[in-house]
């Protein structure tokens, strides 16, 4: 019963994991998407040597986000940007701030600088207003995230960062994130360089995700298979038990 259990908690691991991993497939085109990734991965290879039977143990899953920086992609679009270095834009929703590395942003009606849901891209001093008749092509970004229109600064971009806490972000979709931590605050980001005219492509590599894709679908496998011996066993007993 024990090793049945154990099995089971194999499955439902490789599962969660593989639900990762077509996750991250879905969105290898989404700008500044982060990879989920499980503790458990990188160490399924070292349970596969020489093992051809089910897994051993029980899996134990410690799902995290990979922060790593994406390439960056030359759009030449004025409101696209990217971000070189550890930061994020910063999201104000009424249900505090959330935080992004998507910096694909828009213009409402009032000529605030929104993400593509319509929120209000933080600003240092507020939202980053654009005066009235200023044309795209007008507008300017520095590496240090200042604002400028017709040549004149109009803001500077919120970037922050949140040091070694960065680990407690969490998802919370449309490529955002929140620090469920009240007690966690970002600081200004430093050493960081903004790239107009450019977007940071996801840090999903494909090769990796379908070589773990096969590792996990070879792992369930085994695991399926020892279960429908172990059936098929006490099956047979149960037949010889009653005659």
């Amino acid at each position: 019963m024990a090793k049945i259990e154990q099995v089971t908690s194999s499955i439902n691991a490789l599962t969660e994991e593989f639900n990762a991993i077509t996750h991250n497939l879905a969105n290898v085109s989404t700008a500044g998407y982060k990879r989920i990734c499980n503790s458990f991965v990188k160490s399924l290879e070292a349970q596969l040597a020489g093992q051809d039977e089910e897994l051993s143990g029980t899996i134990s899953i410690d799902k995290q986000l990979d922060f790593s920086q994406g390439s960056l992609v030359e759009t030449g679009r004025s409101l696209d940007f990217a971000i070189y270095g550890k930061g994020f834009f910063v999201i104000e929703t009424p249900e505090g701030p959330l935080y992004t590395r998507n910096g694909i942003f828009y213009t409402n009606q009032n000529g605030q600088i929104t993400d593509c849901d319509g929120r209000i891209v933080a600003g240092q001093s507020g939202p980053v207003t654009l005066p009235l008749g200023t044309a795209l092509s007008q507008i300017n970004v520095s590496a240090d995230g200042s604002i400028s229109a017709k040549g004149t600064v109009i803001g500077k971009f919120n970037i922050v960062d949140f040091k070694e806490n960065e680990n407690n972000l969490v998802a919370v979709g449309g490529n955002c994130f929140k620090m469920p931590d009240e007690n966690i605050t970002p600081v200004p980001a430093d050493k960081i360089i903004v790239r107009q005219g450019y977007q940071e492509s996801s840090n999903v590599k494909t090769v990796d995700e379908l070589v773990d894709m096969i590792m996990v679908s070879r792992l369930y496998e085994a695991n399926m298979k020892f279960l429908a011996a172990q059936r098929e066993t006490s099956s047979s007993i149960i037949s010889v038990a009653m005659g």
